[in-house]
């Protein structure tokens, strides 16, 4: 009798017994173990072809559904600022919340009602559009007027609270552009539309959302092609500056070798 690696082998639901199936010969094992290998890849391919729609399915709704929240630590005097591209005559709405770190339990509890948030807003030409102070929870709203980089910091006032004093507060941020500050459950019970009327409405949100996209990228391309073209002008005037104080340099050097050698009479 040959020994095999395992008494048991199980094939479509049912259960063999390898010592007692004939395997008193070299073929009749390896007969056997050539089906238990059969069965085993077999089953790796039926996992592969499950998992690999489940894993597509979950990179979709990953991508449909994209979350634009965060959150990040600050200390007592720390500021943080975060820097958004925004088209211009677009809405965008900030929500946060406020937890503050206990040292007895260890972890964040939500923080009491004194600790508030100032939130500052510059727009691309580093102009104040915003700037209030808020409680430990809040949502701010803000109107962009020229496309480009926005700047939002956000700092407590730690400074008046002792109980922060020294602390740690953690801050959860949630930016919303566009489109997407809008409730339409709200809108579509406040103007009794129906679910298609609704769709339509968030078509033609989305829409105009592309087009001033479209258009701020138009913006930034311009801006690039002039600065690409302001950098080629100055190295074009720099290597002309170079070549006529290279010029420049040999001429000099050529009267005054040719001074040097007629004062020493050697031409």
């Amino acid at each position: 009798m040959y020994p095999t690696p395992e008494r048991w082998l199980t094939l479509d639901g049912e259960r063999w017994d390898v010592t007692s199936a004939g395997c008193s010969a070299a073929a009749s094992c390896a007969e056997v173990r050539k089906t238990k290998s059969q069965y085993t890849s077999m089953n790796e391919r039926s996992y592969m072809m499950l998992s690999t729609p489940a894993a597509g399915l979950l990179l979709l709704s990953a991508w449909i559904f994209p979350s634009n929240a965060l959150y990040f630590h600050i200390g007592e005097t720390e500021k943080k600022c975060f820097i958004e591209e925004i088209p211009d005559e677009t809405m965008v709405i900030g929500k946060y919340r406020t937890q503050l770190w206990d040292k007895q339990t260890g972890s964040f509890l939500p923080a009491t009602p004194g600790l508030g948030m100032h939130v500052e807003i510059k727009d691309p030409d580093t102009k104040i559009i915003l700037s209030r102070q808020y409680g430990s929870d809040g949502r701010f709203t803000f109107t962009s007027h020229t496309p480009g980089e926005h700047q939002i910091c956000l700092h407590s006032n730690s400074t008046k609270m002792a109980l922060f004093a020294g602390g740690k507060l953690r801050v959860h941020l949630d930016i919303q552009v566009g489109e997407h500050t809008n409730n339409y459950p709200e809108i579509a019970a406040k103007d009794k539309l129906t679910e298609l009327q609704l769709r339509v409405r968030q078509l033609l949100d989305q829409v105009e959302q592309i087009q001033k996209e479209q258009n701020y990228q138009r913006y930034r391309e311009e801006r690039f092609r002039m600065t690409s073209e302001s950098t080629n002008q100055r190295v074009l005037w720099w290597s002309i500056a170079q070549t006529l104080i290279l010029i420049v340099t040999g001429i000099w050097q050529m009267k005054h070798l040719k001074s040097f050698f007629e004062a020493k009479k050697l031409v």
